[in-house]
């Protein structure tokens, strides 16, 4: 009986832990899509000219939004990309 017991709080803490591990990834993977695609739109309509290398794309992979938005204002001001 204490062995049932001891499996099923177990069993919902596992649950519970790949629930949370599972919501920020997903939370993570539609920030990196959402900034890809901010790049490429503001490199399309503002003409920017900024090469798709595999720096650009890590850095809107990592930082999302802000990745982009930050590689966007670089690249405006000639600083870098």
């Amino acid at each position: 009986m204490f062995n049932e017991i001891v499996i099923l709080i177990v069993a919902i803490v596992v649950a519970f832990l790949l629930y949370k591990v599972l919501k920020t990834a997903t939370k993570m993977a539609v920030n990196a899509v959402l900034g890809l695609i901010i790049l490429f739109v503001a490199n399309t309509v503002m003409g920017l000219g900024i090469a798709y290398t595999w720096v650009t794309i890590l850095i809107c992979a990592i930082a999302g939004v802000v990745g982009a938005l930050l590689i966007i204002v670089l690249s405006y001001l000639n600083i870098a990309f």
